[in-house]
């Protein structure tokens, strides 16, 4: 029974649980929080039981399982997050926030690759490098995410102090202070995770490079991933040598950084899905893709232009040139 869940029936859940944060501020009672706080763990489990069915099916743990399954354990950390922060202030808004990446996260999945990842073997997946790299990118994602909602929370309360509005019913938030810090740790702890899971990705590309894959340095996703982490080092240095005169200009450059990484990268796992993106390590194609054809098109070049000189070499008579 527990196998025939999908992802429809956590995603629905989730839904549920937003549609009852938006419906805390028109006014909030204990009974409507409970339910809210239900939906959101039924959803959490369906999705625990959903990523375990899919591991056992592909032999390997979701982060190496498949791009699917991968952008579902972000969701997962996510969720994780919200119900925590749930169940020590259920009365701050971090649902009406938080839960729209979420699904935003689980609807992308159906545009990803779901066959599992022939280039990871089982046994190297328990202790290798691959789990290492998926692991660190995973929190350092997670880290930027809850950076870009922080930041998002940090502008609207600082316009509701600013006209008045604070105490709207239903939609308390946090303080400024309190989200200023949370903004500023996630970029703090989720740029070395990005680091590490940077390195590794390249170390990775360069020891499974073939001959049918694009090398490491011209693989188009570690180029794109190398520029945000460009990105991201600027909010890093900024965030390092912030004062507090500057805190509402740092959210700002923290939003658009990493809104801009987070749709970048759903962007680049569904181009490589649809193979736009051909030929590199992370479409977990190493065999007949496009790239090989065409370099086994230009290869052959050469040899057919002596083919065809061959022939019309053997049709000269004996001793020289045809009259």
């Amino acid at each position: 029974m527990l196998s025939k869940v999908t992802v429809f029936c956590f995603l629905a859940s989730y839904v549920v649980a937003f549609l009852l944060e938006l419906s805390r501020m028109l006014g909030r009672s204990r009974i409507s929080s409970l339910v809210m706080f239900g939906f959101g763990v039924a959803g959490f489990v369906a999705h625990t039981v959903y990523l375990y069915f899919r591991s056992q099916a592909n032999g390997l743990p979701p982060l190496l399982g498949s791009a699917h399954d991968w952008m579902l354990v972000l969701a997962w950390l996510l969720v994780l997050f919200y119900l925590f922060l749930t169940l020590v202030h259920s009365e701050l808004a971090w649902g009406v926030f938080l839960i729209p990446l979420v699904l935003l996260f689980v609807a992308a999945t159906k545009f990803m690759n779901q066959e599992p990842n022939t280039l990871v073997t089982t046994a190297r997946a328990k202790h290798g490098w691959e789990m290492l790299h998926a692991t660190v990118l995973v929190f350092g994602m997670a880290g930027t995410a809850i950076g870009f909602v922080s930041g998002v929370m940090y502008l609207i309360q600082h316009r509701r102090l600013r006209t008045r509005h604070s105490t709207h019913v239903g939609l308390e938030m946090p303080s400024l202070a309190k989200l200023a810090q949370t903004n500023r740790w996630s970029i703090i702890i989720a740029f070395p995770l990005w680091t590490l899971g940077l390195a590794t990705g390249v170390a990775l590309s360069f020891f499974k490079s073939s001959a049918d894959t694009v090398p490491a340095l011209r693989d188009p996703f570690v180029i794109t991933v190398v520029a945000l982490w460009a990105l991201l080092a600027v909010v890093f240095v900024r965030l390092l040598s912030n004062r507090q005169a500057g805190v509402k200009h740092v959210v700002w450059l923290t939003i658009c950084a990493c809104g801009f990484v987070l749709l970048t990268l759903i962007g680049l796992q569904i181009l490589t899905k649809s193979q736009v993106l051909p030929g590199t390590w992370h479409t977990n194609r190493d065999r007949d893709t496009p790239t090989r054809s065409v370099r086994e098109g230009v290869r052959s070049v050469p040899r057919l232009r002596f083919e065809l000189v061959d022939s019309w070499s053997a049709r000269l008579p004996v001793g020289g040139r045809s009259a």
